[in-house]
Order: structure tokens, then sequence, then C-alpha cells
């Protein structure tokens, strides 16, 4: 569960804005504005603050309750901006279109398709095989794999397998694509490890206890570690002023408050 002794909102408003912001295509001022109407002063720079730190955390946690995924993998790269130049999004999905694993990298490259490889395989197991475009850095990067393994992963290089991984990649476009650009890397990696696993909740990938009867913030609230009161929407609190703002920051950053 978040540790949010420290906070000056409850849980349940720092939910609500960084679910809001890694689901749907709304900039922190269009999620300062939301709250506002439902009686919740709150800065867009908060909401910022909160998705860096807490999405991360959320994706960590909801990890632990992933399913297994299959044997055959699509892999591709998509591009996200940052400061208004393209990094890379790598992502693989398997032949149902369930999300295998994501990473965000720098450059496209050999070494970067293989950090992807390692971090993949890790957490999901060795594939069967993987299905790829045409690029030479990641085929280099499953030959360098193969080349330590008694049994080699089988490669397939053909546009057309690679259809249900670059349709998947609307998903998340969708959401980063009214965001412009971010700001910062970190930024970039913080919000993306929250968009993922919403996508992922989506396409029921995760084991929560009765899930079946449960709304989709329910679901991201329970891998939160966090039982989602039904009225949590309906509270009323206090407008906060600039110094309870500014002590907001302070227990993120862990600056002290002037």
């Amino acid at each position: 569960m978040l540790n949010l002794k420290s906070m000056r909102f409850p849980i349940e408003v720092i939910l609500i804005c960084v679910r809001w912001y890694a689901v749907y295509p709304l900039s922190y001022r269009h999620i300062e504005e939301i709250m506002e109407e439902r009686g919740v002063s709150v800065d867009h720079s908060s909401i910022n603050r909160w998705a860096i730190r807490f999405l991360p955390l959320i994706e960590k946690m909801a990890r632990k309750h992933k399913r297994p995924v299959g044997g055959s993998w699509r892999m591709d790269e998509t591009y996200i901006k940052v400061k208004r130049v393209w990094k890379y999004l790598y992502r693989a999905v398997d032949k149902q279109g369930k999300t295998v694993d994501f990473l965000l990298t720098a450059k496209r490259d050999m070494a970067a398709a293989k950090r992807f490889f390692d971090k993949a395989m890790g957490t999901n197991g060795d594939p069967d095989k993987v299905a790829m475009d045409k690029s030479g850095a990641n085929k280099a990067a499953i030959d360098a794999i193969n080349a330590g393994r008694a049994v080699p992963i089988l490669v397939r290089q053909a546009k057309y397998l690679n259809n249900i991984v670059e349709q998947d990649h609307r998903a998340i476009k969708r959401v980063t694509k009214p965001m412009l650009n971010f700001k910062s890397f970190r930024a970039a990696g913080s919000v993306l490890a929250g968009i993922e696993p919403i996508h992922m909740i989506r396409k029921g990938q995760f084991t929560i206890d009765g899930a079946d009867p449960m709304s989709f913030a329910e679901q991201f609230s329970k891998l939160a570690g966090m039982v989602r009161p039904a009225s949590a929407s309906k509270c009323s609190y206090r407008e906060i002023s600039p110094l309870d703002q500014q002590r907001d920051r302070t227990c993120l950053t862990g600056q002290r408050a002037e």
C-alpha cells in the first residue's frame, strides 16, 4: 500500500487525479479545473508531482498481480517526445494482444533493444518466438541473446505479424499525444509507467480478487493497495492555501518549506 502519512490531501483525491491523468487525454490544468468544480482546490503542479512519484510505485505493485503472457511475442518501438526530442518506447505483446512489457529509452539501437528483452524476459520468462519488423538493431539484440542459449528463440521478421503491437500502440499514443511533449525523461517514464498498467486493466491482465464486479476505477485503486470508497468523488474539502501547497510540495520533495 502507498505510504501517504505525510500528505496533505486524502488518498482518494491523489488516486483520482493520477488515474484521470493516466486514463484520459487531459492536461494537469484540466484536472485542476475538474477538481475545482468538485470542491477540491489542488494546484496542477501538485498533480504533476503526484503522477511522477506515485504512478511508478503503483506500476511496481501491479506487476505482482500480472497474469502470465503467451510464448509468442510481437515486439516493436514507437516514439515519445521529450523536450521536443523523439525518444523510443519499446513494447511487446503476445499473439492474444496482452502486454508483455515496455521500456522507454533515449536511443534506438542494439543496446536499447537488448535492455528491453532482458527486462521483458526477466519478468515474463523466455518466449518461444519473437516477431519484429526489419529493424537491424532489434535483430542484433535477439541474436546476442540467442548466442548464449542452448535452444535459440525463433525470430520472424514479417511486418504483417506486427500489426497487433502496432495497433496496440494507439491506446498509449491516444493519451500521450495531447500532452504535446514531456519536460523530462524521468517524467515521461513515470507517466508511461501509469498509462501501461491502465491499458492492461482494460485487457484483463491482472488477477484481482473480486475483479468481475469491480469498476475500472476500483480495480486501479485495488492495485494501489487502497479500497476506493463509493463516495470518494463526492467529498468536499476546504480550499488549500498557497502555504499549504508549499507544505504539500515539501512532503513530496523532502525540502523544507520557507
